[in-house]
This record gives C-alpha cells, structure tokens and sequence, in this order.
C-alpha cells in the first residue's frame, strides 16, 4: 500500500489529506484522513499540524507515503501585499538589439511594488525576428560587463528577457546569455522569460521579474516545507501544486515559484472532479460543461472545468499586484458570498441582501447561532432547518419570510455568478465544494444538476493530493512550406518528453490542450502552439520518480540555517509609499474636476489626457487598430521625463503649413513583441522630408486615429517639438493606407517611406495605384519584420482643413472620460458617450458564437450575440436601464474591424439578415466595463454593448468614400446602411482654453 499526502495553505485555514493510490477508484475515491487546522503565522507550523493529524488517523505505514504536495498562496501574497522583506530587488536584461527602448521594464508596475523591486536595466544585442532570423547576434563582451555592473550594484537576482524567445527553441539565446552570466558572477540568480510565458514582451518580462523578486523567500519557504516534512519522518519527495493544477518537484517551484501563485482555486476544482468521478475525461465531460462552486466563510469561487479535466485559464493577461502579467492562470469568477456573509433587511422589510461584506473569521463568536448578534448566511440555513451548526434555538425566531427572501439572494447570486463562467450553451453540472457550501439548499436555474462530492469541505486538500504531472510547450513556429501536420506532432513529442522529464508516468501521458494560433497580418504563416501533456505522477518501488534528494532543495541542506528556513517575519516598512501607477494616472482623478490644460489655443497633454484618449481610440479602433496600451505607456514614459505634447485646432493651419505624417505600420503580434525604440517612425518621416526638401514642418497629423496609431503622432509631437492637430485621416480605423481621406479625393500619398529600428528605411517614389503603393510598403514591412514605422507625403494645411476628419483627438478624449467618469460615479456609460458623440445603443447582449482565421494577414471572422435574460440585465444598475427590446440574434462579421451588424434569427445565422448598420459608419463592441474588445477579444460569454457611430460625410456622401470605405471593399453583399447623421465632434481646445475665459 502507498499513500500520497495533500496539503493547501489558505489565508484562513489549512487543509491536509491522505490518500491511498490503490483505492482511487472505489466510492471512498482513497481518502483515508482529512484535516482543517487556522493557518498559522509560522506557515511551516500548519503544515506540520495539519500532516501530522491525518497521519495519525489514517495510522498509515510513513515510510509508505510516496510524496507530499502543497498548494500555498504564500508567494503571490508578498507580491500583492509589496512585502518588501520577501522581495528582492531584481535587474532586467533584454536581449533586443536596438529595439524596446521606448518603454523601459517595470513602466506599468506600480509605483509601491516599483520602488521595491527595481533594479538597473539593460538593453543587449540578442532576440530574433518573426522568421527566426537574429536581430543581432549575442555578445559575450556585453554580457560579461553587464554581469559586473549588476553585481557592483549589489543585486543578486536577474531577469532575461529575449525578444520573440517562443522562436529560440534552441536555446542560443535567453539560455545561452543565463550560462555566460553565470559564468562571469556565479553568485547571479537568473530566470529566462520564456519559461514563464509566451508571445507580449512586457506581460511576459512583468512575469519574469516578478518570479525573480520572489526567488529568495521560495527557497526559503521550501526549505521550511522540507524541514516539516523531516520532522514528521517523511523521507518522500516533496512537490508543489502549480496554477493549472499539475505538480511541480520542490526544486524547480523554488525556481519557478509564480507558477504556483493561483494553485489554490485550482486544487479545489481538481478535488472537485476527482471526488465526483470526473478524473477521467468520460462522454459525461465532453457532452456537458461543469463548473466548480466552492464556497468559503467569505467569498465563493467559481472556475469552469473542460472536457480535459482541468480548468479554464484566463484569457489574454492577468493583473497580479497591479502588474500586467502573462503566464498561466486559472479563470475565477469570485463574488462576496459565504457562510459568514451578513444578511440585512431594508427598512421597509422589501429588501433582504446577503453579503458581500462578512464576519469571516469571527463566525464563531459574531453568528447568531454561536451567540453574536449579527445574522449571517448560516444562521439562514439553520433556521431553515438545512443544517444543524452552533445553538439552533439562538435563531428559531428569524421570520420565515425573510429566510424566504434571503435563500432567494444567495440562489440568485450563484446563479449570476455560474452564467459569467459558462463555456458554451451546453447543459450545466455544477460540482459544490467548501465548508460554506451548506448556505446553498435549492436548485439553480439553468443548471441541470447539482453535486455535492464526498469530502467535498476537504476538496482543496484532495485536489493536490492526486494531482499529475504536465509537459507544457508555447512555441512560435514558421510554417510557410513545412508539413503542418508534421509540426504539430513535433511539437506534441516536445510536450510529451517534457512531462516525462518532469516526473510522469509515460504509459498514462496524453495530449490534454492543444491550441493553434495564426499571427495576425502575418504572411509566412507564422502560428503558436501552445500544448500541454498530462500524466500521472510515475512512481517506482514506492518512490516518485524525479526526487530530489532527502533533505535537500536546490541543492541547499535544509538543516543548515534552519532557523531563518521557518523564521515569519513582519512585513517591512517602506521609508516612501507613491500610490498609483504610471500606467493609471487617471486612477483616482475626480473626472468632474478635472480640467485639461489648454492656453491660447493649444492643449498641452498630461498624463490624465494620455489615458482617456486610449480608451477612446479603443472605441474609436472598431474592433481593429492594435491596443493603445503600448503606445500609451511609451507616451507617458516620456511625459515623466518631462516632455511637452501639444495639440492645436486644425482652424488655425495656415493654408501654406506643411504637416507630416507617421504612424505604426505592420502586424500587432510582432509590435506587442518586438516593441519599437520609437525610431522607425522618426526615420520614416525623416525620410519622406529628404526626399521632398522639406527641412521644417508646422504640425503633425494623426493617420488613423482608433487603435494604437491613435497616439502615435504624441512622440513625434516631443520628439519635433511640433503640435498635433486635432483631426486624421480616418476618424476610425481601418486596415490599409490607402483609407486616408485624402488620398481617395486624389492627393498624393507618395512618396511613402517605411522603416525599422536599426537605420533600414525604403521609399517609394511611384507606384500605378493606391492598392499597388499598399502592395510594396507589406512587402517591404515583411522583410523589416513585419512591424515598422511609416510616413507618407506632407500635405500643406488647406488639404488638412478639408480632407480631413476634424476633432478626433477631442473625440477620442470625450469617449474616454465618459467611460472612466461612468465608472467613477456608477451611470450608464453609453448614456455618458452620448451626451458629446451621437451615439446609437445597438444591442445589449451576451456572445454565443465566435468564429476567426487568419487570411492575407487580416483576422476575419463573425461574433453571433444573443439579448440578455431580465436576470442577466440586472448585473449592473446601467445594464438594467438598457435591456434590449430586440429579441432577435446580432450577427457582426469582421475583418480587423467591424464590418455590419445584422439581426439574426438563430446562432447558425444562414437566414435572412436585417442589416441595420455597416461600414463606414463605426461599429463598437463595449465590455462591461465600457472598454472596447478588439475582435481577438471576442469570446463565447462575454456581456457586452455594442454601438454604432456615424461617420464622417467625407465617408459616407460621395460615391469615392464609400467605394474605399463601404461594404463593397470588403466584399459584403449589401448596400450601405447608416445609423444616424453625423456631427461634427466637440472641441476640448475651444471648451477648456483658459485664454477665452473672462
């Protein structure tokens, strides 16, 4: 008989179980023991109380027991809490070449964690391009030196960041530049990004440095693991559980350790599963969709459960300690309810809410039922007579009609809260685990079954007791003329020697994820695979396999400084905390207040301004454009160090002014990774003037102002000291250049310069058409790398007056601000957007259907969205105000952008459709939040809003405008449909400027 030991640390309580591997599958499903023990200050000390009790009453043989596994929130809690004793300072190199050095590492940290944690930072030859060439080969003299100055600095701890390092699947650079460093300072502790995430160079650095800032206090805490495993004679391996629910050894999680941040919510779910006989991925798996309840004394969390048998992990990034990171993490849908929740009754007795505040861990002294005088979710569910805990007398008098309505509350909640985490329209079986499960005593709507396993209040400890063992790769790889299929079955081999290497069982691996994903605007069919193979855990002769050495972890005798090993210590003081982040200025701005600086007709950007005019480019990107982000940070990068960015009106050009143009050009898959210097822009500009002869010009002009292109222009306003003026060439976005405005009245583009970071630039001088001039500049963006800046020809200031959409940097501003205020003060954010845009609310409703694939580089597809129930529009105040009254499905295909919105009458949408707005009117997908979802966000459950906004005349009132900007350029079948008439926007320059005020 052999036994596996599981243990989660919690913020309240400890969990522990013991399981014998020879009764997994009998009803018992193994469980042996099971213990909840107050985690205690000395964490080590919880662990060896909560081991020690299951030991004992299971009364197993010790030497039996072939591995113990630990979930703990302990690491990503230094982080959340800039536990500055618990952090160490860390230095960042990034292999890069010339690129990158518009937005340093750490900019989007914020500011407390920042001044914790940062170190000196350097920009070193090495990375590669999309193809897999090198931007410069690595230097070992560079290398060397940097070593030397990180050392001098008094920094032990050091994050390698290589651009694309998901192509370096040979290791010659991340790895390579970790092994020379350590060869010149052996002292040096350095974690590569591309073990910690894939493709987004900053979400994916912001990882890494966090890993590193944690290293030191992993290896100690480990090393307490350890010593409490010693003294309770436990000479088996120890592992720890990661946040998609495998196992890692002790030795790798000390060097790795945020791979672990969200094990807990992950161990509960995998408990789940196990216990109710889900472990094995049966027809039940694939035919329903299960979602994990578990419901604690405070909050209940909800993760989804796929067809694998692991969790749904998040999409896109995910915040930890305000950092915008990028690595694997389960979905949790969290809200304040639990068996501590407070109940309360509105004065006229109408209204009974539960939670989402609660007595937590005073449950015992506060609840009603142990004596206290506050009523909680419990004392409900013993005064329904649903469960007997405490003194059932002390709340026999709770009238009944109020344990009617708060029942209703809590039902409705999970009920809310299990439709957010919905994977599909499938029937839904939800698994209900914790200890404040109890509170829940009636069926769910929309739920065809709910499920309590047995210890299902220990399902957290179980969970990391039987967890297996994964091989996961994240790999980018250039398919243009190699065997798709022969790729994949390489790169699944890779995944499966990986999880034999990390411990598992060969015999048992199999393929549990598998995902394909094209790079958008990519034409070398450039594809991530991201593939994870699972196994159980290999044990042989009573041994897990892969175990490091008794008492040993890193390489470190546990025994030597055992003390410090266990020692907890109070969180430090910081001499300065500076709240807020660069990345936020706004945060915590009273918008009501806020005025933006505008003198004798000139707007000087602030930081504020920078933020509120991303989001509105977002609205304003139509599903299309890139994130603004990026761009947003490398503009307030520069405002801090003090640069000036002004805007003016396009009245006041003179008709003689020359104005340039800049903007990013190419695939956001490879700027979000090979990020500008900022250079590529400047040079292209540069270009085009030499050309021309221009040696001095008055004002930029934006090209397209939704998306990231949106702010482009700020830079080259500080860079040429030069105002913007406040219009472009689009008043949206739209996926090619020759959609400036101008240029479909007739004026030239040419020449038109496209350049990259390292000083390469290439003009054209002429071309048969604006489609041809389109044609050579991606060619020439493809040999650059596929990111790269561009300028076309100036034009004086009466063709910006004309030819031009005015006042969309205002715009884009108003749009902002009305999003952010609409959060601060709780309204409805469309009816802000349309008290300074007109604006048409065009439905309300949750996505249900998501098709895409990448074609000639563009993403093209359809988003299917279904009106929301009268439960569903209640999630919020605002949403509740605007139920759509349409009941019929909207259809949106896209290309990049939003093309049309139709009513449908089924998800599969072949009927009839009634088309009700195309291009070039602008078209928005709004979250909940107000912030627009470009069309690589879209997924099956969102709730959204989408909007429609009329387009310039310049678009929509001559046969040129819409045969480049209407549905007949993107080859749909119907004719131009408008929302409404269009207005021109309003100005910030002539609301604010202080200079007209009496």
């Amino acid at each position: 008989m052999y036994y596996r030991v599981g243990v989660d640390v919690g913020g309240t309580n400890t969990d522990a179980a013991i399981l014998d591997i020879k009764a997994l599958d009998t009803p018992s499903r193994g469980v042996l023991a099971t213990c909840k023990t107050s985690t205690t200050t000395h964490v080590t000390l919880g662990i060896q109380r909560a081991v020690k009790s299951v030991l004992q009453e299971s009364k197993v043989d010790r030497s039996k027991v072939i591995n113990v596994a630990i979930g703990t929130t302990h690491f990503v809690n230094a982080v959340v809490e800039n536990d500055a004793r618990r952090l160490s300072r860390v230095a960042v190199i990034r292999l890069c070449g010339p690129y990158t050095k518009k937005i340093p590492p750490f900019s989007d940290f914020p500011y407390a964690l920042r001044n914790i944690i940062e170190g000196p930072h350097f920009y070193l030859d090495g990375g590669l391009e999309i193809d897999g060439r090198e931007i410069a080969p690595l230097n070992p003299a560079q290398i060397k030196q940097t070593a030397s100055e990180i050392v001098k600095a008094g920094i032990r701890y050091v994050a390698v960041v290589g651009i694309f390092s998901a192509l370096d699947h040979a290791g010659i650079h991340e790895e390579r530049c970790k092994t020379l460093l350590q060869e010149f300072q052996p002292e040096l502790s350095v974690v590569c990004s591309h073990s910690i995430g894939g493709p987004g160079l900053l979400p994916r650095e912001n990882a890494t440095i966090l890993n590193a800032s944690i290293l030191a206090f992993a290896r100690k805490t480990i090393k307490g693991f350890r010593l409490a495993m010693s003294k309770l004679d436990l000479s088996c391996p120890l592992y720890l559980t990661q946040n998609d629910g495998t196992l890692t050894d002790a030795a790798v999680a000390a060097e790795l350790p945020i791979k672990t941040f969200a094990s807990g919510p992950t161990n509960s779910l995998m408990g789940a599963a196990f216990l109710q006989g889900l472990d094995h991925g049966d027809k039940r798996m694939a035919d329903n969709q299960y979602v994990v309840v578990d419901i604690g004394g405070t909050t209940t969390d909800i993760c989804a459960l796929l067809p694998s048998g692991f969790p749904r992990q998040a999409p896109n990034f995910v915040e930890v300690g305000g950092v915008r990171t990028a690595f694997s993490m389960p979905e949790v849908f969290s809200i304040g309810l639990g068996g501590g929740s407070r109940v309360r009754q509105s004065k006229d007795g109408k209204r009974v809410t539960v939670g989402p505040d609660s007595v937590a861990l005073r449950l015992t002294t506060d609840a009603m039922v142990f004596g206290g005088k506050v009523m909680t979710a419990s004392d409900i569910v013993v005064a329904n007579g649903a469960a007997i805990v405490g003194q059932p007398e002390k709340v026999k008098d709770i009238p009944e009609e109020l344990i009617k309505a708060a029942k209703a509350d809590i039902k409705r909640q999970v009920e809310k809260a299990i439709d957010n985490m919905k994977v599909s329209s499938a029937p839904v079986s939800v698994l209900l685990v914790g200890g404040g499960s109890i509170i829940l005593t009636e069926g769910l709507y929309g739920v065809a079954e709910c499920l309590r396993p047995p210890h299902h209040d220990s399902a957290n400890a179980v969970g990391a007791a039987i967890a297996k063992v994964a091989g996961e790769i994240d790999v980018i790889e250039v398919l243009a003329g190699r065997d798709e299929d022969a790729a994949i079955e390489a790169a699944k081999t890779a995944a499966i020697n990986a999880a034999i290497s990390n411990g598992a069982d060969e015999s048992t691996i199999q393929i549990a994820e598998l995902k394909k994903i094209p790079l958008q605007y990519v034409t070398n069919k450039a594809t991530r695979f991201v593939i994870k193979a699972v196994g159980n855990l290999h044990v042989k002769g009573g041994v897990a396999r892969h175990a490091q050495q008794n008492g040993f972890v890193n390489g470190v005798d546990i025994e030597e400084d055992v003390e410090a090993a266990v020692e907890e210590v109070e969180k430090a003081e910081v001499a300065k905390v500076e709240h807020g982040s660069m990345a936020k200025p706004a945060l915590g701005v009273d918008l009501t207040q806020y005025r933006p600086k505008v003198e004798n007709g000139i707007w000087h950007i602030s930081p504020e301004d920078v933020q509120l005019i991303a989001s509105g480019c977002g609205v304003l990107g139509t599903g299309g454009g890139g994130s603004s982000y990026l761009m947003a940070l490398y503009t307030l990068n520069l405002l801090r160090q003090g640069a000036e960015i002004r805007v003016m009106r396009p009245e006041d050009l003179k008709d003689s002014d020359i104005c340039v143009f800049g903007a990013g050009y190419g695939a956001p898959s490879v700027s979000d990774e090979r990020v500008s210097s900022g250079e590529d822009v400047f040079t292209a500009i540069e270009a085009v003037n030499t050309i021309m002869g221009i040696t001095d010009f008055q004002a930029i002009v934006t090209d397209e102002i939704g998306g990231g292109n949106g702010l482009v222009t700020m830079p080259s306003s500080a860079r040429y000291r030069r105002p913007i003026v406040d219009c472009d060439l689009m008043g949206r976005a739209y996926p090619t250049l020759e959609h400036g405005t101008p240029y479909v009245y007739g004026f030239p583009v040419l020449p038109v310069a496209t350049a990259d970071c390292k000083g390469n630039s290439s003009v054209v001088v002429t071309a048969e058409s604006n489609r041809m001039v389109e044609s050579l500049i991606r060619n020439t963006c493809i040999v650059l790398g596929n990111s790269t800046g561009t300028a076309g020809r100036p034009l004086n200031g009466n063709v910006i007056k004309d030819y031009t959409v005015p006042n969309t940097i205002s715009q884009a501003w108003y749009l902002g601000r009305a999003v952010h205020l609409a959060r601060q003060t709780k309204l409805d954010f469309i009816k802000a957007i349309s008290t300074i845009t007109p604006v048409t609310a065009l439905y309300t409703g949750k996505i249900v259907d998501v098709t895409r694939d990448v074609s000639r580089g563009y993403t093209i597809g359809r988003v299917v969205i279904a009106p929301l129930s009268a439960d569903e529009a209640e999630d919020s105040e605002s949403s509740s105000k605007v139920v759509t009254a349409e009941k019929r499905l909207l259809v949106i295909p896209f290309q990049n952008e939003y093309l049309s919105a139709a009513y449908v009458d089924d998800e599969k949408a072949e009927g009839k459709e009634d088309v009700i707005c195309t291009v070039p009117d602008l078209i928005s997908i709004l979250g909940q939040d107000g912030e627009a979802l470009g069309s690589p966000e879209l997924r099956y459950g969102l709730k959204v809003r989408v909007i429609g906004m009329p387009a310039h005349p310049l678009w929509t009132s001559t046969p040129e405008g819409l045969k480049v900007g209407g549905p007949e350029f993107f080859g749909l079948n119907t004719e131009f449909k408008s929302i409404g008439e269009y207005q021109r926007p309003r100005s910030v320059i002539e609301e604010f400027d202080t200079s007209k005020e009496p």
